[in-house]
């Protein structure tokens, strides 16, 4: 089965400015935390944050201590000076977009003029929004209700900022008739609009459309009914369980998208089983292949590949004697030690990418046997390649191994209260550059004369930099999971927006490294040639910075492909030589 993606799928900004808030405070403290109210529409993530002890309120009685954290929808001021009177720490993680809601009608009511708001008048959002109007308000949810309206001189209009656009306009042009003096403050979040637009034009392009989503989700019901207005078939489902997958498995080409309140791993759950779908249009050669695909991304294999590729471009780079020896040493190593960190460390996996968490799971017992034959195989290539790169590898292992066991005893120092390498903050991509760069720069080395060393070092310091690109970009597609097991990666640390900066710093600081090297005689001039790949992990930071792909397998082929694309084109430029 075929699926479109929406680009706008899942957390909005105010939804995922809320998390994070209320998960960074958790993994902070051991104190109780409460949301005033859910803290956003979805079943799921409430079950997710109540096993977090994070537990959601409707009044502040019998509250004595804690932190109470303003959902994203807002509360009246009121409620807010109530919270502030209690005692009770307060975390205020209201969506932007409606402060500025809230704003506008302090000021517009202060001013005068009657509140009129467009939106369902029982939402958490809206019953914030009237309490900060000083003049009476009134609440329309439908065009029709403007009628029963009393005699207004003198009002402005607000929009709840999940509104269907289509409708507040109606509700502009039938209010205009009435109140020829409106103020009219067009408050749909962008994101909102985005959302609604996309679903208008997927819905010509699909067979059917899923929307994923709460039930008691207004956004997820609008983008629902806009769906069904556009006269395409339209599943609303919460979870991949709910599919109607006799319905679906007549279509070819299916449309999903999701409600601001659907976290990552839910929309992956749902495209995962309507692309399992065998649609009746649909080859069964193709559906095999995505499946291969999908199983080695799963099972790291294209990452291990991805290692050998790399190693093979920085043989020609550099460059050294040609041998498949140490890019297969690479391709071994990465495999055995991811496969025993996933194991390990399974925590923010079943969040990130739960697929791959069923993966391992049905998979378990020859997935360890791999991981330890490739593990093996790596230290008796090594031990005939010599002493020096045996124990070199061997150690290479155990440290792999080793990121994520408790090394160091609890309480040693007052100021250092990490047990494991990986809970220092922003050691994982840094850990795993290093560990890249030591067994493909590095390794080929110890036992052999090496190339000048100027070339050696251009050569690692390329490797490194590439290396920490991926460790990045992957720890930008995997920061909600992340941020629910409490991991610091550099994105939960600089923030998504600053670390996708950086990447970019760091691609172009790649991209000059690899022209000036071979211009400046450091390296061979076979270094342009890996312009290419470094331009694919660019394209693979643009296209999820613009939202225009979802995290999930088809990145991790893209940017683990442009590091077999290296290795392609080495053998290109050997295969060359010798027909030259």
């Amino acid at each position: 089965m075929r699926v479109n993606l929406a680009r706008t799928a899942g957390f909005c900004m105010g939804v995922r400015r809320a998390m994070e808030k209320v998960l960074a405070h958790a993994n902070r403290t051991r104190e109780p935390i409460y949301t005033f109210g859910p803290l956003i529409h979805n079943s799921q993530v409430l079950d997710l944050l109540r096993s977090k002890g994070i537990v959601s309120v409707e009044s502040l009685e019998s509250l004595e201590t804690g932190t109470i954290v303003v959902r994203a929808h807002g509360i009246p001021p009121s409620t807010r000076l109530a919270i502030k009177d209690s005692g009770l720490n307060l975390v205020d993680a209201t969506c932007p977009r409606v402060a500025k809601v809230q704003s506008i009608i302090r000021a517009q009511s202060r001013a005068g003029r009657t509140t009129i708001i467009a939106g369902d008048r029982d939402h958490a959002e809206v019953i914030g929004l009237i309490g900060y109007s000083e003049t009476p308000s009134y609440v329309v949810s439908d065009p029709r209700e403007i009628d029963s309206l009393p005699e207004l001189r003198k009002a402005f209009l607000v929009a709840q900022t999940t509104q269907n656009a289509e409708s507040f306009r109606n509700m502009v042009s039938a209010l205009q008739l009435r109140c020829p003096d409106l103020a009219v403050f067009d408050t749909i979040c962008e994101a909102t609009l985005e959302r609604q637009e996309e679903v208008r034009l997927l819905a010509g392009r699909v067979d059917a459309m899923v929307i994923v989503g709460g039930y008691h989700s207004g956004n997820t019901r609008r983008l629902a009914q806009i769906s069904r207005d556009c006269g395409v078939p339209t599943f609303h489902v919460e979870t991949d369980a709910d599919l109607d997958r006799e319905a679906l498995s007549k279509m070819d080409i299916i449309g999903v998208t999701a409600g601001a309140s659907t976290p990552n791993w839910m929309i992956r759950n749902v495209v995962k089983e309507v692309e399992a779908l065998h649609s009746s249009v649909e080859s069964r050669t193709g559906n095999a292949l995505r499946n291969i695909g999908r199983a080695a991304v799963q099972s790291n294999t294209l990452g291990a590949l991805g290692a050998l590729g790399l190693a093979h471009a920085a043989a020609m780079i550099a460059p050294r004697p040609a041998t498949i020896v140490f890019p297969l040493l690479a391709g071994l190593y990465v495999f055995s030690v991811h496969i025993s960190n996933r194991f390990l460390d399974r925590g923010a996996s079943a969040y990130n990418d739960p697929n791959r968490a069923v993966f391992l799971s049905s998979h378990r017992p020859a997935l360890l046997i791999s991981g330890a034959t490739a593990a093996a195989g790596g230290m008796v290539i090594a031990g005939l390649i010599g002493t020096v790169t045996f124990l070199a590898f061997s150690l290479m292992i155990l440290a792999g191994v080793l990121y994520s066991f408790p090394i160091f005893p609890a309480g040693l120092f007052k100021s250092f209260s990490y047990s494991k390498i990986k809970d220092i903050p922003g050691s994982r991509s840094l850990s795993e550059a290093l560990a890249w760069t030591a067994v493909i720069g590095i390794l080929p080395l110890l036992d052999r004369p090496i190339a000048p060393l100027s070339s050696e070092m251009t050569t690692i310091l390329m490797v490194l930099l590439l290396s920490y690109i991926r460790a990045v970009l992957f720890d930008v597609f995997q920061a909600q999971g992340d941020l629910i097991v409490g991991t610091e990666t550099l994105p939960l640390i600089l923030g998504e927006t600053r670390t996708l900066a950086v990447i970019k710093w760091l691609i172009a600081a790649a991209a000059a490294l690899f022209i000036a090297g071979p211009l400046l005689g450091a390296v061979g001039y076979f270094a342009l040639f890996m312009l290419a790949p470094v331009f694919i992990l660019f394209r693979c930071a643009a296209a999820y910075e613009q939202r225009r792909t979802f995290p999930g397998p088809s990145l991790e082929v893209m940017v683990d492909g442009s590091f077999i694309l290296a290795g392609l084109l080495g053998v290109c430029r050997q295969v060359f030589l010798c027909l030259k």
